[in-house]
């Protein structure tokens, strides 16, 4: 009987790809989630490689036959994957039921500045790209950026 590449039901993160290729490859999935984490660096191929390889190799115990059939049910189950996560997030960050209005001004100011802080990096990179800056060291900024990030989340938790 020959080896078919699925994608795995039973060992997966988030679609089953990086536990399919370990499964079919026969080596570690974590070895494989960590070469899968380490494309995502090569401009973003990593992650290109992962939705295509995620729409293209059939779930396994899949029933369909055909390249297009597959395609449709994986497509289906990424977009119900997407609901899910988006409602959890949602849930995440909208205020619980019976929480006061002082609480829901709060979350309401966090989220303000998150919204702030992405749209003043994304100008920031933006900037980088454009070249306006050529005296700026742009390879320093994200990872200042993702530090002081983290420095903010810590801070801004233990205080609340």
């Amino acid at each position: 009987m020959e080896q078919r590449l699925y994608r795995s039901q039973t060992d997966r993160m988030i679609w089953g790809v990086c536990g399919g290729l370990a499964k079919y490859f026969d080596v570690d999935p974590t070895l494989v989630r960590v070469v899968a984490v380490l494309l995502i660096f090569a401009n973003g191929f990593g992650i290109l490689a992962y939705i295509v390889l995620a729409i293209a190799i059939p779930l396994e115990g899949s029933k369909v036959t055909t390249p297009k059939e597959t395609i449709k049910e994986n497509i289906e189950e990424i977009k119900a994957t997407a609901e899910e996560l988006g409602s959890q997030i949602h849930s995440a960050v909208s205020a619980p039921e019976g929480e006061t209005k002082e609480l829901s001004k709060s979350s309401r100011r966090r989220r303000n500045f998150l919204g702030i802080l992405l749209i003043v990096i994304g100008t920031i990179f933006l900037l980088g790209n454009l070249d306006l800056f050529p005296w700026w060291r742009w390879s320093i900024v994200l990872p200042l950026l993702i530090v002081a990030i983290g420095l903010l989340l810590i801070f801004t938790t233990r205080r609340g």
